[in-house]
């Protein structure tokens, strides 16, 4: 039951911490390369390595962000209901 209780609170995390990580990223590949757009995969004014770079970073900002916030957001159901989720 604490499973399902859970399930809508970690969807809307996850929105949420897409939406903050996709800030990050725009912020940090700015200041890492000094062009204000990241490349897309698609952009054939870009090379392999800038687009490839660009993904990678933004997988790791984007995986940190994830983590921290499912695992807040554990923590607080844990507070909350006494029960970690499981």
């Amino acid at each position: 039951m604490n499973k399902v209780a859970y399930k809508p609170v970690g969807i809307l995390l996850g929105i949420g911490a897409g939406i903050v990580a996709g800030a990050i990223f725009k912020e940090v590949w700015k200041i890492a390369s000094g062009d204000n757009e990241a490349p897309s995969a698609t952009d054939e004014d870009r090379g392999w390595g800038e687009i490839l770079a660009a993904a990678a970073l933004q997988g790791a900002i984007f995986a940190v962000v994830r983590a921290a916030v499912d695992r807040g957001g554990a923590t607080g159901v844990r507070r909350l209901t006494g029960r970690w989720p499981s």
